[in-house]
């Protein structure tokens, strides 16, 4: 007994299915996360080193080799990329995309631990973390104020951090532009000189005198105490009298040779909120919520905060990523609730009764709800891909509901009874149905298992297609026979609308009769020019813009800014000033976050928020702001600045910037003259612009050389030249201070004016062994030479960075096809290998073509197994050639790019276009099981056929029309995609309905043809003509 015989006879239970699907699906859709991609665990571990003062080549032989070493023993790890800069080194392991990031993380743990004899013993524990997009922040704060910059650092560390730490799904609060509190103890060196004292002694004196230990405990008869020595000064007054020495019989206190002040550490940071000082929070989520109600729980903390915060406070949001998901996702929201209605209103076109149509539409809630149920429960969320892949179901999921109720009204007009009627035309197209079903599934599949990082954000959007084309099949196949055994009205149209439509399709039957009898008389003309048309549209493609995603207007993008090496804090800052001057007085701009100090005195970035394009505050396109603003902040001498979209960001684990090489080779002077000729070829191309490197030479270092003779002489230490350089230029971390249960740093370094030029370090002083002090000038001599800012290594060899943005006009294809022609003007052995999002989109293309192939011979294998025949399958498969035509010609004329979104509507049209086929090879089969010859079968097939056909492309149009008009938020990804399906649904139907007949005919004649050449006889030539549809007329 077949499925509709059983729901036919059952009900009760057809409805209960659909209200079980419907209910639970309800429940799960309140539930489902929203975020703007999958949450994806990226295969990246990053680990953190800090060593005060180091210069990158130090970092890179004791810190980075030795990490290096014991982390390439790990299992799974792909490729290690390592930066070094002046006291921190980062190095991020990429694992191959199988293996468990969790246990990779404990295995780099233990590795580094086991490691840790060998790194410098005053170097900072190592920080090992994984690495994932959705840990940056989806918004940024700004606490900003009348009052100083200590007051507001200190009260968002130890005051908002807290609070909003415990907001539900709130993991972690970043402080941007943060300076920590430090006691500072600035030494005058001519104190130090006039009362005969080294800082060396001032040290060992201060450690002598601030002292907090545990001292063990007192064990009575009863009770236990322990014992601590509270020997810290309690206050900055009291460190201040603190004796540090005794000259003569006067004691020497430290405030006679240093100021004591409660301030801050060195200035490498700077942070203003809209031109104001500030204090940056960034709110990063715990992975598994969702990042809207994420954001929505700390706006409502802003606002119990907002009425306690100090006079002369404020907080306020300057960037919220997730006002970008909200309105995005309430678009799509839109897009398939208008994809609904239409798709509802062409099925009444069609069918002209609105209980058909009811039972058609019907299909969309159940599937729809029935699928957010399986993604609830395999820990999916409502994010760009999953909610697409909905948007492209509605479309498709009533395409096997039109074919099932189409052959029952077709039965029902012909006389028969509704539960005959639901019974037969469900058990006929039953097996076309699941034929058209699988072949899509066969289709999206191959898209679920793609490779590379591109491969798990497309995991989501191939199962849920897959799974929602799945249950609109059970569906068709029970729910809509059963709802059409007890409403199912036949009768004729009502009103002169309908009848009109009904005229219209009836002649439209009989005019494609007539085209197709001519068609299969000129097959191989029809063949021939069909073929030539698909050649042709293939030139389209060169034309095209290809892109890995397109731009997108999310309303706000970051300003990347570099000062020459060497620059100051204070000269970055002053820089930072006029960018900021300039953005402000940009009319789209509604605020900014600027940060001057990120990873370099000289480099920082600035947050810039657009005004509400939705609201109709502003008209100008993202792209054509920036666009506008790179060469007024590019104007000042001596600072780059690089203007970064968010289109590309969390496709890779590198900077998301369009063009990402590196260049790598064994010579360090080699490479850099390398690197320097490539970026100088990139901007001269006029393809690429924003062209910048993590290369930075020239940093000014002072090296102090111990002349070793002189030292010896003078009995002078070189250990002891070291420690009081470091102690009076570098600034030692010399003791703890204690503040309301907060332990501070206790630093010392010279006054800035006795440190303001290289001669200030020989005017020091050492005590020598005998207890002289001995001028620095005596045992040491300075060269100041230009040193490297960072040092990057790729698989343990050097490697230099290059990142450019594709200019205005131009693709992301086409910069890097040129980069591909500058690899081959490399010197011998030197490489230019694509990283970040120049990788992702060469491994998303090939994944993406991979996937279309590996689906069509899914779609074939799948379709032989139904028609049981090696031919038909190729009758079926020769529609997709011209969906290729429709969806290139309609990317050509709307201007869309070639990405990845459109890439997945072709590969989408493959199994629509299928579905079509499969209709019509079907019924021909079905025909000639009766008895006809191809032709004759084929003449009355295709009319008959013609309705559900339209029936099915026009619902797809339909379901793709709100996307492809689309002009919101987010509509520059999913315009492409839907124009694609439409464009090639309009030429593939119109060839199809011509072609397929035709190709069919011809390959029939032409195995009969061969039967004769075998000499197979007539009675088994009639048999082997008609196996493809034995399976199917059952």
């Amino acid at each position: 007994m077949s499925l509709a015989s059983i729901s036919i006879k059952n009900p009760v239970f057809a409805w209960m299915l659909m209200i079980g699907f419907i209910v639970f699906g309800v429940i799960s859709f309140n539930r489902l996360g929203v975020s703007q991609n999958p949450d994806v665990d990226f295969p990246f571990v990053t680990v953190t080193a800090t060593l005060e003062g180091a210069a990158p080549e130090i970092m890179e032989s004791d810190v980075v080799d030795v990490i290096e070493d014991s982390v390439m023993a790990v299992e799974g790890v792909k490729e290690v990329t390592s930066t070094c800069r002046q006291g921190s080194a980062s190095i991020k392991i990429e694992f191959t995309l199988n293996t468990s990031i969790d246990q990779a993380l404990q295995d780099v743990q233990a590795r580094i631990a086991q490691a840790g004899k060998s790194l410098p013993k005053d170097m900072d524990p190592p920080i090992v973390a994984k690495q994932n997009p959705e840990e940056d922040p989806i918004m940024w704060m700004a606490l900003t104020g009348t009052r100083s910059q200590q007051e507001l650092t200190q009260y968002a560390k130890n005051s908002l951090r807290d609070r909003f730490l415990t907001v539900p799904g709130v993991g972690e609060v970043r402080m941007g532009g943060f300076l920590d509190r430090n006691v500072r103890i600035w030494i005058k060196s001519d104190e130090l000189r006039a009362r005969d004292l080294g800082i060396n002694e001032v040290v060992a004196a201060l450690q002598r005198q601030h002292v907090e230990m545990p001292a063990g405990r007192i064990e009575g008869q009863n009770r236990v105490a322990n014992v601590r020595i509270e020997g810290e000064a309690l206050n900055v007054e009291t460190m201040r009298n603190l004796q540090v020495a005794m000259r003569g019989s006067a004691p020497v206190y430290l405030k006679d040779v240093a100021l004591v002040e409660d301030g801050f550490e060195d200035k490498t940071r700077v942070a203003r909120s809209n031109g104001l000082p500030a204090q940056g929070m960034g709110v990063i989520k715990q992975r598994g919520f969702s990042a809207v109600e994420v954001a929505d729980a700390v706006r409502k903390r802003i606002a119990e905060i907002q009425p306690t915060l100090p006079q002369g406070m404020e907080l306020n949001i300057r960037v919220d990523n997730t006002k970008y998901i909200k309105t995005a996702i309430h678009e799509i929201e839109f897009d398939l609730t208008m994809a609904v209605l239409l798709t509802a209103f062409v099925c009444w076109l069609f069918l002209g009764s609105l209980s058909s149509t009811f039972n058609v539409v019907l299909a969309i809630p159940v599937a729809l709800f029935g699928t957010f149920a399986v993604m609830y429960f395999a820990n999916f969320t409502l994010n760009t891909f999953s909610l697409l892949a909905l948007g492209l179901c509605i479309g498709i999921v009533v395409d096997d509901a039109i074919m099932v109720l189409e052959n029952i009204y077709r039965h029902a007009e012909e006389g028969e009874d509704r539960v005959t009627a639901a019974r037969k035309g469900t058990e006929q197209i039953t097996t076309a149905a699941l034929a058209a079903t699988l072949a899509i599934v066969a289709i999206f599949l191959p898209v679920a298992f793609m490779q590379g990082i591109i491969g798990k954000f497309f995991f989501q959007f191939g199962v849920v297609i897959s799974v929602a084309v799945l249950i609109s099949l059970l569906e068709a196949l029970t729910l809509a026979p059963a709802r059409c055994s007890q409403f199912l009205s036949v009768g004729g149209r009502g009103n002169i609308i309908e009848r009109a439509i009904g005229r219209f399709f009836h002649g439209l039957s009989r005019f494609y009769a007539f085209v197709l009898g001519i068609a299969l008389r000129w097959r191989v003309t029809v063949l021939a020019i069909a073929t030539a048309i698909f050649v042709a549209s293939l030139y389209l493609v060169g034309g095209l813009k290809k892109e890995m995603v397109p731009t997108q207007d999310q309303g706000f993008f970051m300003c990347q800014f570099t000062t020459p090496v060497g620059s100051s804090i204070e000269y970055t800052d002053r820089q930072m000033s006029q960018l900021e001057k300039i953005l402000k007085n940009t009319p789209e701009v509604e605020g900014m976050l600027a940060i001057a100090g990120t990873s370099d005195l000289n480099s920082g970035f600035i947050f810039v928020t657009l005004k509400d394009k939705e609201k109709g505050e502003r008209t100008a396109n993202q792209i054509d702001i920036i666009n506008k603003l790179r060469p007024q902040l590019n104007s000042f001498p001596g600072t780059r600045v690089s203007l970064l979209d968010f289109s590309q960001q969390g496709f890779s684990g590198g900077r998301s910037f369009p063009v990402e090489y590196t260049v790598r080779g064994p010579d360090w002077s080699v490479l850099a003259q390398t690197a320097g000729d490539v970026m100088t070829k990139m901007r001269n191309s006029g393809l690429m612009v924003d062209v910048d490197t993590d290369y930075r030479v020239g940093l000014p270092e002072i090296q102090v050389l111990p002349d070793r003779l002189k030292a010896l002489a003078n009995d002078v230490d070189v250990e002891e030249i070291a420690s009081t350089i470091n102690s009076l230029i570098g600034g030692a971390r010399v003791a703890k201070y204690k503040d309301n249960g907060r332990r501070y740093d206790v630093r010392v370094r010279l006054l800035k004016e006795d440190r303001l030029r290289p001669e200030d370090i020989t005017s020091l002083y050492v005590r020598n062994s005998k207890g002289r002090l001995v001028p620095l000038s005596e045992v040491t001599s300075i060269s100041v030479q230009p040193s490297l800012q960072s040092i990057t290594r790729k698989q343990r060899e050097r490697a230099i960075t290059i990142t450019a943005n594709a200019a205005p006009g131009h693709s992301q294809d086409e910069a890097l096809k040129k980069m591909k022609e500058f690899e081959k003007e490399l010197p011998t052995g030197y490489r230019l290998v694509a990283s970040g999002a120049s990788q992702a989109f060469q491994e998303s293309t090939n994944s993406l073509v991979f996937a279309m192939f590996l689906g069509l011979l899914t779609a074939y294998m799948v379709l032989g197994s139904q028609f049981n025949s090696f031919i038909h399958p190729v009758t079926v498969l020769m529609a997709l050639p011209f969906a290729v035509t429709g969806a290139l010609l309609a990317l050509v004329v709307t201007g869309c790019s070639l990405n990845i979104y459109s890439l997945i509507g072709v590969i989408l049209l493959f199994g629509i276009v299928k579905k079509n086929s499969i209709l019509l090879v079907d019924y021909t089969n079905q025909m000639r099981e009766q008895g006809m010859g191809a032709d004759e079968a084929l003449k009355h097939a295709g009319p008959i056929r013609l309705r559900p056909i339209m029936m099915t492309t026009f619902a797809m149009m339909a379901g793709a029309l709100p996307g492809a008009l689309a002009h919101g938020v987010g509509s520059e990804v999913r315009s492409p995609m839907n124009i694609a399906i439409i464009g090639g649904l309009i030429v593939s139907t119109m060839l199809t309905l011509v072609v397929v007949p035709c190709f069919y005919s011809l390959i029939d004649q032409a195995d009969a043809t061969a039967r004769r050449w075998l000499g197979i006889g007539k009675q088994k030539t009639e048999a082997a003509d008609v196996s493809g549809g034995e399976a199917l007329g059952k």
